[in-house]
């Protein structure tokens, strides 16, 4: 199975027109956090095409130091939306140093990673709340739902997902066909934490799960794919965030 990339655009755009009709009004923003990622840069443009660029609030979110954050500053300079940086540093060395000491535990890599994740969300609804009438966009792709290479109650939040149902290579194709600088859609996925890509950490390519997904296809690393398939599940079923599904087929 092979997606229509201009066809799927098209729809994708206009599901995100429609949605905001029906739950907010032509004034209604649209606000996400921008990583430095492929996925939030991509869906800072489909909202863009969508509604506009004074209707898109982007969000900068580093925690303390962010190696690549110049990559989020060019995508929303690039784009020309409204952004503010909202460090998160402070909230999580205070919450880190409160449970620490309460808990008298060591932190575990989960805790390192979900934590900040969560701080974001968190973040991103605060300053919707603030600024009023936003609505928070999920960025998060089909590729990573399905092995949970996700946050509950963080990335994995929002109120509507342009890209949940795509994969992460259909994503990539989306963001050329918008026109978007090919480093930005191009780079290799990472959590900004370890110094590892995503596929260093999930241990096997996009290529390959995209290729199983779409195609059923199962290569060297089936049983690992699999077995994180089948652990995550409880994941997708407890968020069910509005998504697009209008999906056209070659």
């Amino acid at each position: 199975m092979k997606v229509d990339i201009s066809k799927t655009k098209a729809n994708l755009i206009q599901w995100i027109r429609d949605w905001f009709s029906s739950n907010g009004n032509n004034e209604t923003k649209a606000i996400l956090g921008i990583s430095g990622g492929k996925d939030s840069s991509i869906c800072a443009a489909l909202l863009k095409e969508a509604l506009g660029k004074d209707r898109v609030i982007g969000i900068l979110m580093p925690n303390g130091t962010q190696s690549d954050i110049n990559d989020s500053i060019e995508l929303v300079n690039h784009l020309g939306i409204a952004n503010y940086t909202i460090n998160i540093g402070n909230a999580y060395d205070a919450i880190t140093d409160e449970l620490s000491s309460k808990l008298n535990l060591d932190l575990t890599s989960q805790y390192k990673t979900n934590t900040p994740s969560r701080l974001r969300m968190v973040s991103l609804y605060s300053a919707a709340a603030l600024i009023g009438n936003c609505r928070v966009c999920n960025t998060g792709n089909l590729s990573e739902a399905m092995i949970g290479y996700t946050t509950l109650y963080g990335d994995y939040a929002g109120d509507f997902a342009p890209i949940s149902r795509l994969t992460k290579s259909e994503v990539v194709s989306i963001g050329d066909a918008l026109g978007l600088p090919y480093h930005l859609v191009h780079k290799a996925p990472g959590d900004g934490m370890s110094g590892k890509t995503d596929e260093d950490n999930i241990g096997f390519s996009y290529d390959e799960l995209d290729d199983y997904i779409r195609n059923k296809v199962r290569g060297k690393c089936f049983a690992a794919i699999d077995a994180k398939i089948k652990a995550s599940q409880f994941k997708r079923d407890i968020l069910k965030v509005p998504a697009f599904e209008n999906i056209i087929w070659e």
